[in-house]
């Protein structure tokens, strides 16, 4: 039997392998936004397979090594057909709102990516189910296995990439397959393709570490890259897989971007090549050296640098090192750069080398999460510079929303202002919207960090400027000289920059160059300035202009539902990923959600007609199921500050709680185990995590970042316990009162994990990351209470 519990174990690696694999595959081939879909489709797939296993007498009463054997078949063979099928299925989920024959493929799209999880969930419940004492064991593996593939994902995603992963999990599958049922002629079969699918693994791997492997995601069309391949005479030069992003580079692609640049610039523009992370619109590598960058004295930063010559420079996120090139062409001394990402310095040293920025000598790399190295950094910083790396997209954007911006918060501002040296400035430059949006946010973001986090006026420290397609700001918190504000005006003024606010600035000043038909920037910023007129100005505006927080980092969410009646109104008549549909696309996707779920758990045993379940049964198996997601999916977001990478994010909280949970479900059968303490302390537990979360991510960034993964562990450990020990034991409860309902126990917690998955995700962007937990803990308490009106009869 110990073979079984090793199958089981690497059955349970080969799923963590996929998630990982999956959730990178549709943060490429779609958006961001839609990896969230990981945790529903897996848990929609374990709920099918446990209703699939109670319904079906063969499979229940088949031997558990043919079961498993058979499961880790199916797992191999259905995760290379997930990865094919995603190619060739002509899901558009910006077309669902009027295209309807788009929920059909979205139906199958997730039926395709859930029948791995159904295969392996089939596994590992048949030998769960066996008795004989044995399912501590079992039990035991499945949590190994588990926590072994969460670590193994994102060394085989920088190793070999998405395909790499998805063919180690299938090598895991098939591997527990041969170990389950040991037949000679099977396992010479599936020796020989584990042999052949390693054999291709190395292939893939060696592409990799070489910089030549290709994608092998079907990309959005709405994607940068997608298009930019297109592009007559374009070269791509660079392709690699690291463990958190895809990373391209392309020559020929057409790539001309100085953000900014002045209409007064006489001269062509430098040559770039293009650098594409996860398939996004292309950065520019700039090719000339910093003497050479004639146009960087005609970008909007530069003001930056003439008023701190030979400065010391922090730049953060340059991507393709344009802002660093700005900051040594404007004679900084010494330039540190923010790089969460170091794959993309070694694409720029690989592609062109002798115009690497990186490798300066005045430049130093911080290899940290971007927040975290801010967090550590000594300070004494002339010029804090936030280079412009996002493509314009219109403020109805809907892909671009729902991602987490941990820089551009209260608190990341507050952490770049207080690294600034006396007379030092932050520089940042943003895009300008029609109707004015994300300049406008920004300043408010920036007016709260400066009063609310470090005590100064926010009227004497901010000069704002714009040119036809972006704003600045310049942020000199010791407030700014009359000398400094007339060397504002003369920068302005020779390369026709329109003032937007200085602290002593006139009406006749602004909107001269670059004309609008109203002063709106000037005017907006005023009122936002003004404290008299700052809430009713945000709570009347159309968009959503509140400060973002670390809590709530959604910068791009500009979302309000006095906008429905206009969306609904441009649906299909619109670019749709900016057409202002992301989010309702959101509750389209919920509803399909829905549905699978409904169709693929509840209806199989409702077709075996089981009876209905009591509704105390029903309540508290569905109210474990959202409280378990409702904690998980917002700790999973919150831990992105602390870790740099969602990837990172995603494997290590989902791993940790696994197994703390795990720990939990076996002592939940104790003997003496108080249920009513066991719900007071962890609905306790909660919501003390609910309330320390913010300062807790603060206080563990200035930590080494092993340290940060082993506190974000260490730190689900009681919470993971306790969260852990409901199921079982109402599991207890139901062999007592109802045995045969068990299966629509398994059925019901599935369809409502299903579900809050989505849902947290939607709450998040409405109501933070803390109010999501803190309705988790109002889910258990909920659960606990129907569990003592009942429990005990």
């Amino acid at each position: 039997m110990r073979r079984v519990d090793v199958s089981v174990g690497l059955l349970a690696a080969a799923v963590m392998v996929f998630e990982g694999a999956l959730l990178r595959l549709l943060a490429v081939a779609q958006f961001y936004h839609f990896a969230f879909l990981v945790v529903s489709l897996a848990l929609l797939g374990f709920g099918a397979s446990g209703s699939s296993l109670s319904v079906s007498e063969r499979l229940s009463r088949a031997p558990v090594e043919k079961t498993l054997s058979l499961a880790g078949v199916g797992m191999a063979a259905a995760g290379l057909a997930a990865w094919w099928g995603v190619h060739f299925v002509p899901f558009d989920a910006y077309r669902i709102a009027w295209e309807r024959r788009q929920l059909v493929y979205f139906a199958g799209y997730c039926l395709l990516l859930v029948l791995p999880f159904l295969f392996a969930g089939l596994g590992i419940a048949a030998a769960l189910s066996v008795g004989g004492g044995r399912s501590h064991r079992v039990y035991a593996a499945n949590l190994v296995g588990s926590a072994v593939g969460a670590l193994t994902a994102p060394l085989c995603l920088a190793l070999a990439g998405v395909v790499g992963a998805v063919l180690l999990s299938v090598v895991c599958g098939l591997a527990g397959a041969a170990l389950a049922w040991w037949r000679r002629r099977a396992f010479v079969g599936l020796g020989a393709a584990i042999v052949l699918l390693s054999a291709v693994f190395g292939w893939l791997a060696a592409m990799n570490l070489g910089n030549t492997s290709p994608p092998g995601v079907p990309l959005s069309p709405y994607k940068g890259l997608a298009y930019a391949r297109q592009y007559p005479g374009s070269q791509w030069l660079y392709g690699r897989w690291t463990a958190g992003v895809r990373i391209d580079v392309l020559a020929g692609a057409g790539t001309r971007r100085l953000p900014g640049l002045s209409v007064q610039y006489a001269q062509l523009p430098p040559p770039q090549y293009g650098l594409s992370v996860d398939g996004e619109a292309l950065q520019p590598i700039t090719l000339v050296a910093p003497d050479d960058f004639d146009a960087a004295a005609w970008m909007p930063e530069a003001l930056a640098f003439d008023l701190q010559p030979q400065a010391q420079a922090l730049v953060v996120e340059p991507m393709g090192g344009l802002g660093v090139l700005q900051a040594l062409a404007g004679g900084a001394r010494r330039v540190d750069v923010v790089m969460g990402e170091q794959g993309i310095a070694r694409a720029v040293a690989a592609t062109a080398a002798a115009y690497d920025p990186f490798a300066d000598a005045r430049v130093n790399l911080l290899p940290d999460a971007p927040r975290a190295a801010l967090r550590q950094s000594s300070g004494g910083y002339d010029v804090v510079f936030f280079p412009l790396n996002e493509s314009f997209h219109p403020v109805t954007g809907g892909a671009y929303s729902l991602g987490e911006t941990y820089l551009l918060t209260v608190e990341g501002m507050q952490d770049a202002l207080r690294l600034l040296a006396p007379e030092g400035v932050l520089v940042i430059t943003r895009w300008l919207q029609s109707p004015p949006s994300e300049s406008l946010r920004l300043l408010n973001t920036l007016i709260e960090a400066l009063q609310a986090g470090i005590g100064v006026s926010p009227h004497r420290s901010l000069v704002l400027y714009r040119g036809m397609q972006t704003m600045t700001f310049v942020v000199k918190p010791a407030g700014w000289g009359e000398d400094e504000l007339q060397q504002v005006r003369r920068f302005a003024q020779q390369r026709r920059f329109d003032l937007v606010y200085l602290p002593d600035i006139r009406e006749a000043e602004v909107n001269r160059f670059n004309r609008l038909p109203e002063a709106l920037y000037y005017r907006y910023a005023l009122r936002l300035l003004d404290a008299s007129t700052r809430a009713a100005f945000v709570a009347q505006y159309e968009f959503n202009l509140r400060p973002t927080r670390d809590d709530q980092p959604f910068f791009y969410h500009f979302f309000t539902w006095r906008q429905t009646q206009a969306i609904r109104e441009t649906l299909g008549k619109t670019w749709q990923p900016f057409g202002g549909g992301g989010y309702f696309v959101l509750f389209v996707l919920l509803g399909l959600v829905v549905v699978l779920s409904a169709l693929l758990i509840l209806l199989p045993l409702a077709r075996r007609r089981l009876g209905v379940p009591r509704w105390q049964v029903s309540a508290y198996f569905a109210l474990l199921g959202m409280a378990f997601l409702f904690v998980e999916i917002p700790l999973i977001q919150s831990a992105i500050l602390l870790l740099g990478q969602p990837v990172y994010a995603f494997t290590t909280v989902t791993a940790a709680l696994l197994f703390w949970s795990g720990v939990g479900s076996l002592g939940a059968r104790a003997r003496g185990l108080r249920m009513k303490w066991v719900g007071a302390a962890l609905v306790a537990v909660i919501a003390l995590l609910a309330a320390a979360l913010p300062g807790l991510r603060l206080q563990m960034l200035v930590w080494p970042r092993g340290w940060r993964f082993l506190a974000v562990i260490g730190g689900l450990a009681l919470p993971g316990v306790l969260m852990g020990m409901p199921f079982p034991r109402g599991l207890m409860w139901l062999e007592r009162i109802a045995p045969q309902q068990t299966a629509w126990a398994w059925a019901i917690n599935g369809c409502a994990s299903v579900m809050a998955s989505v849902l947290a995700a939607i709450l998040a962007l409405e109501s933070g990351f803390r109010g999501v937990i803190a309705l988790g803990g109002l889910a258990y308490a909920l659960a606990f209470g129907v569990y003592a009106l009942n429990a005990s009869r």
